[in-house]
């Protein structure tokens, strides 16, 4: 049995100070203070040559403080005020410090804006994770919060190992309860301010009592009158931001692989000539007496591999042949094709990628399929390569039937992972045949989830560009092969030759570029989201797009016609106050109509010279009293939905299924929502009668119905969660009408008008909006507006603080994260330019709410299959996902016993990965059509 790997993490930082203050004042031969160097030297020698003895660890490194500030000085300025400055003596050991460390070849990490118990907090996790052992050479107290199974501290200085009983005896709980007995005692060392009066013995007791801080919080209205009830009632927030200044951050960006911590002999010159040069002849006495057979082992790694140079950045990709389109091999008969999927089986891998007639997945003909089993080695099997013209002479090629017959086995079988670029497309193709493809991984996904919200230009997760931007690979344009326009020819006619090279270049492009992205995952903190939430996810997708959803053809043509006469009414309306025939679709028209004939105020032209006639502007020209303005926007609307849906979607009825089958991608919006396209779903008008009476297009098949399942308020239900604002999750747990609770707190009153105000600014302020938005949304000034968002943070200090901490981090790490790991990058944060800079601050507030609601409901649809057929109503068919509401169609009889289930699956869509202090709420709602379920 192959050993446990043990990783040690030394806490470098105590050491310093241990070593400084145990040894008298020493100078090298240059006249540098040494001291301190020379009492760290000795310990860390020790510390290995002991750990050596005992036959310890397998891995080990030394995690350094870089400087007195970190993320915590941003989110509470008197962090570590009190602590005084390091003696004069102790500055310029250092440097030299971190060269004592080097000179063992042991790794000396360090990083900017963190400590080194957030470092040593992140690798824990990462090796633990990875099934090691790990121990933490340390006795400080805040670390004591990492102990658990597989993880403990050892005191050098007590030379005793610390376990949950060592917590248990000193702090009274447990490691997991350390962080809150912590924060209500506070830290005169760190100034971390505490609950003022509260001691270790108070903070345990009250911990011990209560379960957690929270709890405590929550307990003290009730507890008897005491100086420590007001306490707790009047210094809560301060022991809440004592909870965050003392919980150790656990994922921070690792700038060295765990591997690279293994630990080997020192090579002896770079100890040898660090010692030399400092005069440390009794050490070098003992150098050359030991050798370096004797020597304690160390971790190999120069100073090249050191954080900060490229080595340690992200771990070296496969190295990987040159692409060259000549070697891939076109395969023609069944002999050909066993051999390529015998290569993939025993490769335990297989890029696959299909070419077809149509980018309708759902009607397209299978000309062909590629595959890559290594890197350059990849092959295009055609299937229905040949003119159109039925008495052309075609290729030879294997008869479709007979091919799929031989993949199927392959594409199907768990043990050969099949690797796609948008594999969304393929699986339905593929699942046309009868063939289910498992397991998966999407290099497309992958890249979004590393890089969601980056700029690296046009192109964003596609092939051709990630191909450009990882492999520094040009691929073949479809167009070079097919033409354009007129002279188009389908792929199915483009000669073989080039068909393989095109085909076969996807194969190997995308299996090179997992080679490149799949290895960044864990490095980069984009596994969790990768495995838990998006790749299940794709499946369950690709199943919704197949099974579509029936539309009223008959309904949507009579809407279409109500439009058109009502457009034309509006139409003869604003020519009429215009005093002439105009295109009222003409921005440039309707400018000059609404700025230079009729004179209406806050005309601005754009660089073109016309007049800016956008949504904006005609919302408020509509709200200054502009009767021709109001009716624009109505033929806007009228002319949009018709277009876009009514005429629309009777064009995207499949011919064969009679049923729409829209598109979602997984990577269409930075936060990590589900976008549709073909039709679009998600801009279906959901509170006006007009966008209701297309839903009521959207029918159930006979016999059936149409459920809806929505999520109530989900984003502010996380807000109070995310923020931890104590007022919010108690009107959500008692089922209060949350808009209501926000007016009582705003206005003291609760009406129509400040409710819906209320309403407003509950929503506004997650999405970071601006006294001046504010005010253009409510039709108050500027300063009323800023006077009810400063009103709404005194009541809700949670919300203010979570913005605050929002952007301290976006800015310090350039992303912001869900609850379940999703980042999303904001390369423009700190931008000099004031629009970008506020576009992108605003973006961040609210990218960690509806990023964590859209991981939510995905995990919701992963889960809501398997559910349902455990039930036995695996009939129940999910069909659509729009922002926040699943819907699905079943037969009647099953409403309410499915219900149940769904409602399950999605109030605890979180657990067990994150467990929320509000409740998620489902409204569910059934009916003949999808309007009529709401």
């Amino acid at each position: 049995m192959a050993q446990q790997n043990h990783l040690y993490l030394v806490d470098g930082s105590s050491y310093i100070f241990r070593a400084y203050h145990r040894l008298p004042p020493l100078t090298n031969p240059e006249g540098t203070p040494v001291g301190a160097v020379y009492g760290y030297t000795t310990m860390l020698w020790k510390l290995a040559d002991d750990l050596h003895k005992a036959d310890g660890p397998t891995h080990m490194a030394v995690i350094l403080d870089k400087s007195s500030q970190s993320f915590r000085n941003e989110l509470y300025d008197q962090y570590k005020a009190h602590r005084p400055e390091p003696p004069e003596d102790l500055r310029p050991q250092f440097p030299l410090i971190r060269d004592a460390t080097r000179a063992f070849s042991m790794p000396c990490i360090e990083e900017d804006n963190v400590e080194a118990d957030d470092i040593i907090a992140s690798y824990a996790k990462d090796a633990l994770a990875k099934g090691w052992k790990v121990t933490i050479v340390s006795s400080d107290k805040d670390l004591m919060q990492l102990i658990q199974p597989g993880l403990d501290m050892l005191d050098t200085m007590k030379n005793a190992r610390l376990g949950p009983e060592a917590v248990m005896e000193k702090f009274g709980v447990t490691p997991e309860q350390l962080g809150d007995v912590l924060a209500l005692m506070g830290d005169a060392v760190d100034n971390v301010p505490g609950i003022r009066g509260i001691g270790p013995k108070t903070a345990s007791k009250l911990i011990v009592e209560h379960g957690d801080l929270e709890s405590v919080l929550a307990a003290a209205p009730s507890m008897k009158p005491s100086k420590m009830r007001d306490s707790l009632i009047e210094q809560a927030d301060m022991a809440r931001l004592s909870k965050v200044l003392v919980t150790l951050k656990d994922d921070c960006p690792l700038p060295n692989e765990l591997d690279d911590f293994l630990l080997k002999d020192i090579p002896p010159e770079p100890l040898a000539a660090f010692l030399t040069k400092h005069g440390f002849t009794s050490l070098l006495r003992k150098l050359g007496a030991s050798g370096p057979a004797d020597a304690a082992p160390a971790p190999s790694g120069a100073p090249s591999d050191a954080p900060g140079s490229d080595n340690a950045i992200t771990p070296q990709p496969l190295a990987m042949p040159a692409i060259n389109l000549d070697d891939y091999v076109c395969v023609q008969d069944v002999d050909a094709l066993d051999a390529w999927i015998a290569k993939a089986r025993a490769a335990g891998m297989v890029a696959v990628d299909t070419e077809t007639d149509s980018l309708d997945s759902m009607q397209a003909a299978l000309v062909g399929v590629s595959l890559a089993v290594a890197p350059g080695e990849a092959c295009y099997i055609p299937l229905g390569h040949g003119s159109n013209d039925m008495f052309a002479e075609k290729p030879q090629q294997i008869a479709l039937g007979d091919a799929i017959a031989r993949l199927k086995p392959l594409l199907e079988d768990d043990a050969v992972l099949k690797i796609g670029q948008n594999l969304k497309y393929d699986l339905n193709v593929l699942a046309r045949h009868g063939v289910h493809v498992s397991p998966i991984d999407d290099t497309m996904v992958m890249s979004f989830n590393l890089d969601a919200g980056q700029e690296f230009g046009t192109g964003g997760h596609g092939m051709d560009a990630l191909a450009d931007r990882h492999l520094g690979h040009q691929c073949i344009s479809f167009k070079s092969l097919t033409g354009t326009g007129k002279k188009q020819i389908g792929f199915n006619e483009v000669p073989l030759a080039d068909a393989t090279r095109y085909a076969a270049e996807d194969a190997d492009v995308t299996l090179r570029l997992w080679h490149v992205l799949r290895p960044r995952l864990p490095v980069e903190g984009a596994t969790r989201i990768y495995q838990n939430v998006d790749r299940p996810l794709i499946p369950v997708v690709a199943g919704m797009e197949r099974h579509g959803i029936k539309v009223d053809r008959e309904q949507l043509a009579a809407l279409s016609q109500d439009f058109a006469t009502r457009m034309a009414a509006l139409e003869g309306e604003i020519h009429e106050l215009a005093g002439q025939s105009f295109a009222i679709g003409s921005p440039k028209q309707l400018g000059e109509i609404l700025f230079d004939k009729l004179g209406l105020k806050g005309g601005k032209k754009g660089k073109t010279g016309a007049y800016s006639t956008d949504v904006t502007v005609l919302e408020k020209l509509a709200g200054e009293g502009s009767e021709i303005s109001r009716k624009v926007l109505d033929w806007r609307q009228l002319s949009k939905l018709k277009s876009t849906y009514t005429d629309a979607l009777q064009e995207q009825i499949n011919p064969n299924t009679g049923r729409v089958h829209t598109s979602y991608s997984l990577v269409g919006a930075q936060t990590g929502r589900l976008s549709s396209t073909e039709p679009n779903l998600q801009n279906i008008p959901i509170r006006t009668e007009i966008g209701r009476q297309i839903r009521h297009a959207f029918v159930a098949e006979p016999g059936n119905v149409i459920l809806a399942a929505d999520y109530s308020q989900i984003e502010l239900r996380l807000a109070a969660h995310m923020a931890d604002v104590e007022t919010l999750r108690d009107a959500f747990a008692h089922g209060e009408d949350i808009h209501n609770r926000t007016a009582q707190e705003l206005f003291g009153e609760v009406n129509r008008d400040t409710r819906g105000r209320a309403k407003t600014i509950n929503f506004a302020i997650l999405y970071g909006i601006s006294r001046w938005g504010l005010a253009g949304r409510l039709e108050v000034s500027a300063d009323e507006a800023q006077a009810m968002i400063d009103t709404y943070f005194q009541r809700f200090p949670g919300i203010n603080r979570y913005i605050a901490e929002t952007l301290a981090s976006a800015r310090e790490c350039g992303f912001t994260e869900t609850l379940f790991g999703r980042k999303t990058h904001f390369p423009r944060i700190t931008s000099k330019n004031q629009a970008e800079r506020q576009g992108s601050e605003r973006a961040a507030i609210n990218a960690p709410i509806q990023g964590t609601s859209a991981d939510i409901i995905k995990r919701a649809m992963v889960r809501m299959n398997p559910a349902l057929e455990a039930a036995g109503l695996g009939h129940v068919r999910m069909l659509l996902q729009v922002h926040d509401e699943l819907v699905f169609e079943l037969p009647e009889g099953d409403v309410e016993a499915a219900s149940a289930v769904i409602r399950s699956v999605m109030e605890n869509a979180a657990e067990p990965a994150v467990t929320l202090s509000v409740p998620l709420g489902v409204e569910i709602g059934t009916g003949p059509s999808w309007g009529a379920a709401h």
